[in-house]
């Protein structure tokens, strides 16, 4: 283990728990959330729609499979700090690079083990998104939920624009294995893509170039005329963290270039055209976050096991009009994507690039590559 040093969590609603630092020193908070997925935490580590946020594990061993950075969805770790039930003691893959103790300390990861993550995710589910705590510097229970109450929440902040790329790029790279479920697409001429980083996970690339896109990236804010300029045959609005309705300047962005391009979008992405299209989103009680989540598309009565990372949603109750229901989520009924019947575009809240997570859903990619002929 990297340290043995004693570490605490605390939230707002007075939960306190003691356990046992296995990240790096210090202190950080966020809202608290809880993530179901079995593997692939250092996907999850590295997505940085987990900005301002506290992820804990609920899988109760994490880390015995240590960290391949060629695994990665972006060049840092980004939740506010990471809580698992118990930390592995050692690490066996022969792609590994490091343990995640050793990873997470290198990384500035405050992290802890040994506390009761059934009952974290529990009092989540009891009481809604909390803010919380997690650190190696204090124990005082009283001090750290105080602490907790004025951490900062992911409500009304424009985290994309934080995690975003400060300057446009090109991303050249696909999979080196065969993805047949994306290829048949990729077969014709190749198409132009502008891709709005809100938070852009590298698998979302990687699944673009092999549907057979050349994919500019731009930042969050980008203007629809610089967009435009690139004479891309499509846009794509990518995850992302934190409000949708904070990121005012990508929503302004994406209402002049609806119905001059075909658009699709993923998890912020696809809230951000909702919000363009007239509709509202809304803070989620816990939110979705994993790889086990039934998504059921209307279209083809298809029930697709998805991968999920969000705590906003838009509103099923008010959905403008012309812009028609196409997935809806089966464990809670909200809303999984929409479509403009009139102005060609499409999103979907959930993730079909699914890292880590099923693949149940990469079809959509060739769906959204076809419609651009």
């Amino acid at each position: 283990m990297a340290t043995q040093r004693p570490a605490y969590l605390a939230t707002e609603t007075g939960l306190f728990l003691a356990g046992r630092s296995v990240g790096a020193p210090g202190e950080r908070g966020g809202d608290l959330v809880f993530n179901t997925a079995m593997s692939g935490y250092h996907e999850v580590l590295t997505d940085p729609s987990y900005a301002g946020q506290v992820v804990t594990m609920t899988y109760p061993l994490i880390g015995n499979y240590g960290v391949a950075e060629e695994d990665a969805e972006s060049a840092r770790a980004w939740p506010e700090a990471f809580v698992v039930r118990e930390m592995a003691a050692r690490h066996s893959n022969q792609r590994a690079d490091s343990s995640l103790p050793d990873w997470l300390a290198k990384h500035g990861v405050v992290a802890i083990d040994g506390v009761d993550t059934r009952q974290i995710t529990k009092h989540v589910r009891e009481h809604g998104s909390v803010r919380c705590i997690v650190s190696t510097e204090t124990s005082d229970p009283k001090e750290l939920v105080a602490r907790a109450a004025k951490v900062a929440a992911t409500d009304g902040r424009d985290l994309a624009s934080e995690v975003s790329t400060q300057e446009a790029y090109t991303w050249t790279d696909g999979y080196d294995a065969s993805y047949p479920a994306l290829e048949e697409a990729a077969r014709g001429p190749r198409r132009r893509l502008v891709a709005y980083d809100f938070g852009i996970k590298r698998n979302i690339l990687r699944s673009l170039v092999h549907t057979g896109f050349d994919v500019t990236v731009v930042p969050a804010w980008t203007p629809a005329a610089d967009v435009l300029a690139l004479e891309p045959d499509g846009v794509f609005l990518s995850n992302g963290p934190g409000d949708p309705a904070a990121v005012t300047r990508s929503i302004d962005a994406v209402a002049d270039l609806v119905g001059k391009r075909p658009i699709f979008g993923i998890c912020l992405g696809h809230q951000i055209l909702s919000i363009v299209l007239g509709a509202k989103t809304q803070k989620m009680p816990f939110g979705h976050h994993g790889s086990n989540h039934p998504v059921r598309d209307l279209a083809t009565g298809r029930v697709e096991i998805t991968a999920q990372n969000h705590s906003f949603a838009v509103d099923a109750s008010a959905l403008p009009s012309g812009v028609e229901l196409t997935h809806v989520n089966l464990n809670d009924g909200t809303v999984e994507g929409v479509h403009h019947i009139g102005l060609g575009v499409s999103s979907v809240q959930y993730h079909p690039e699914a890292a880590p997570g099923p693949l149940d859903a990469a079809h959509l990619f060739r769906r959204f590559a076809e419609r651009l002929g």
